[in-house]
This record gives structure tokens, C-alpha cells and sequence, in this order.
């Protein structure tokens, strides 16, 4: 499906991992500055995983999230000023700064939302993915996961659930090799954790989730097979997270120096850089570009953040509910 893409596909596709790369960069310095309340789980070196899977998605398509979701969230086509403010704590969040980043939700686009609770995405997805199967639309869902939560008994639940409604659903795990700081050798007893979907009757995949047109490959052929009509698909992504499980995390479980030959070596913006003006006709002046406009857009989005609203404590007691 390489083949398929424009340049103007290709420059859309760094747009956003570079826009993962410049969010994630910034919340890590933001962080630091103590103006972030909360908890922060950076997605940063794992953008290409979001980014092809994103390419594929129609804005009426639903998709789940984990604790790491900005990179899911900016894929999606969630707003960055909203994200921004909604992890500042703002009124103008996209959750009125209810949910944190952690929780990042948006409808409007189909990102039913990040979640803190570890397998808590794939029983979402499969009610999307059911939806859209009764309501007669080529609809899909997309639920991202981590190795942690490929131990899961929710998730296990959601994917044997899935075969058998033959649900349009496909299930990606991330598998940067640590739930938190522990190591998925340790922890997981089959090596590759596609080699589950045998066990529930769909198809598995291993993909390197460095390597965007890979990924833009798997991910395409699992959508299509879903909006056929022909069910779930799961796909591994095999990559690497460039910062701690959390922002404040010493990341004593990792070798030394690990994390510095990551981001030299197998950094995914650097191979679709590379790709991309060698071999498909983009030149390194148009990815420049994008850059400086990533780059004042990340700013704006800071000043936006800090300068919105706090929430009221009237609003405590709204969005408990909901109304239809």
C-alpha cells in the first residue's frame, strides 16, 4: 500500500508524528515546570504506530485508548489546543479539564477516550464495533494496547467476544517491551503476543512499529478485512517508548544508555525522513517546513493552555450524568 500513497499522503503522515513528537517533547519540559497537574504518560518514539494506524481511519470510525493516548488522541484528529488545555486542567479542554491526560476524550472525532485502567479499551471497542455492525455501516473500531494489558482477563473477554459476534474490531498492542517497569519477558509467557489470536480465531500480525509503512500496511489489510464484514484482526506493533513509564520515572529497570541508542538509531520520524526523500519523491525542505509549523503551532498551544480558565466549582457537578 506503499505504493498507493501521494506526497501529499506522506506529508500529512510526518505532519502528524511530528506533531506527536513536538506535543509529547513539550509536556515532558512543561512537566518539569510543575504547571502540569497530575500524571503524564509520554507517547513519544512510538509515533509511526498511531500514525499509520490514524491514516486509515474515517472520523465515524471509534477508537479506544490507553494511559499513553496523546499520540492515539493526535491521530485521531483530536484538536491540540484542547488536548493541551485538557492536560493543563483547563476549561477549555477538551473535557473541560475534568479528565487529565490520562482520559482525553472527544467524540466529535471518534476517540471515545484514553483510559487509566490497564485492558479497560477493548470492551469499548467491541460496543463500538457492534454498533456500527447493527446500524448496517462499514464503521470499525480500533482499541490500542499495551503488553500489560494483553494479560488482561477484559481483554480476553473482548477478543474471544469479538470472533464471536464477528465483530469489525482490530486490536493493537504496543509492545515497547516494559508494562510500567516491568520487563514483558519477564511477565509474559509467549514471546510474541500475536501469537494469541489463534486462540481466538482471527488473525495475527507482527509488525516492526518503527517502520510506518508497515504499519500503514498491516493496519490496512485488518480494515479492510473488518469492513468486509469478515471480523476482528490483531496486530502487534513492536517498538520502543523513548521517555519512563511516567514523567518523574528514574527508569532504573532499563540498561544503561538504552534510551539514547533508541533515539539514534531506530527513531521513527528519522526513518520516515529518510524514506521519504530518497525514495518517494518528498524533499527534505518540505519536511522543514513542517517542522517550523509544528513547532509555532506546540507554542501556541502552551499559551493557549496557560492562559485559559480554570474550571468553576459549579462545574463539579456537571458532565456526571448523561442526557440523551
Amino acid at each position: 500500500m506503499a505504493t498507493t500513497l501521494s506526497v501529499e499522503d506522506l506529508l500529512d503522515a510526518y505532519r502528524t508524528m511530528k506533531t506527536i513528537r513536538e506535543f509529547e517533547d513539550r509536556v515532558h519540559v512543561e512537566f518539569a515546570k510543575g504547571g502540569i497537574p497530575g500524571f503524564v504518560h509520554l507517547y513519544a518514539g512510538e509515533e509511526a504506530s498511531a500514525t499509520g494506524v490514524g491514516m486509515h481511519l474515517k472520523e465515524s470510525d471509534k477508537l479506544a485508548s490507553n494511559h499513553r493516548g496523546h499520540g492515539h488522541c493526535i491521530a485521531k484528529g483530536v484538536e491540540v489546543n484542547g488536548m493541551m488545555a485538557e492536560i493543563y486542567g483547563k476549561k477549555t479542554g477538551t473535557c473541560h479539564g475534568k479528565g487529565g491526560s490520562m482520559h482525553i476524550a472527544d467524540l466529535d472525532t471518534g476517540m471515545m477516550g484514553a483510559n487509566g485502567i490497564v485492558g479497560g479499551g477493548p470492551p469499548l471497542a467491541c460496543g463500538a464495533a457492534l454498533a456500527a455492525k447493527m446500524k448496517g455501516t462499514d464503521g470499525i473500531a480500533v482499541v490500542f494496547c499495551g503488553d500489560g494489558a494483553s494479560n488482561q482477563g477484559t481483554t480476553f473477554e473482548a477478543m474471544n467476544l469479538a470472533t464471536v459476534w464477528k465483530l469489525p474490531v482490530i486490536f493493537v498492542f504496543e509492545n515497547n517491551g516494559y508494562a510500567e517497569a516491568t520487563a514483558s519477558k519477564f511477565s509474559v509467557a509467549c514471546e510474541d503476543i500475536a501469537d494469541r489470536a489463534i486462540g481466538f480465531g482471527m488473525p495475527g500480525e507482527i509488525v516492526d512499529g518503527h517502520d510506518f509503512f508497515a504499519v500503514h500496511e498491516a493496519f490496512g489489510r485488518a480494515a479492510e478485512r473488518a469492513r468486509a464484514g469478515d471480523g476482528p484482526s490483531l496486530i502487534e506493533h513492536k517498538l520502543d517508548r523513548f521517555f519512563g513509564h511516567f514523567e518523574g520515572d528514574n527508569q532504573n529497570y532499563r540498561p544503561k544508555d538504552e534510551v539514547k541508542r533508541l533515539r539514534e538509531e531506530v527513531c521513527c520520524l528519522k526513518r520516515f525522513s529518510a524514506e521519504v526523500t530518497q525514495k518517494h519523491g518528498v524533499s527534505p525542505d518540505q519536511l522543514t517546513e513542517i517542522d517550523n509549523e509544528v513547532a509555532s503551532m506546540i507554542d501556541a498551544a502552551v499559551v493557549f493552555a496557560e492562559t485559559s480558565p480554570d474550571p468553576d466549582v459549579a462545574d463539579l457537578t456537571t458532565d456526571v450524568y448523561i442526557k440523551y
